[in-house]
């Protein structure tokens, strides 16, 4: 996909994939090479969805403003809104303090959740114990 070829992992940061390499030495990823990526609504502070993102998603992301996923199930990278039309247009990413998280802050068209739903985590609250 996208030019990557070879025997290792096509998310292992690779010489020449676009992403600024003083941003790609401070990223840690997961063993596919891999960082989780919250997505938060910019001006409520609502979490919206976790997606994951390799160097080249991380990239396109920053460089269109657009958030681009690594999907795991259909190994393929996708642009969230780009066939449900709930686009997410990004305001700020941060790395958190270890470089294993990002924080992309967005502006959420319609859905965030593939269940139609605004968020992913407002559906199935867990109840406390006390």
């Amino acid at each position: 996909m996208d030019g990557m070829t070879g025997t290792t992992s096509p998310h292992a940061p690779r010489p020449g994939s676009g992403l600024d390499p003083a941003i790609a030495a401070r990223l840690k990823r997961d063993p596919d090479g891999l960082v989780p990526a919250v997505a938060q609504q910019y001006d409520t502070g609502e979490v919206l969805m976790l997606g994951w993102m390799d160097d080249e998603a991380l990239h396109r992301t920053l460089t269109t403003g657009r958030c681009t996923y690594w999907s795991r199930s259909r190994r393929e990278y996708w642009v969230k809104g780009d066939t449900s039309g709930h686009a997410q247009h990004v305001k700020s990413v941060a790395l958190d303090c270890d470089g294993d998280t990002l924080l992309v802050k967005v502006d959420q068209v319609g859905a965030a959740c593939h269940t139609g739903d605004r968020t992913c985590f407002d559906a199935d609250v867990l109840p406390l114990g006390k």
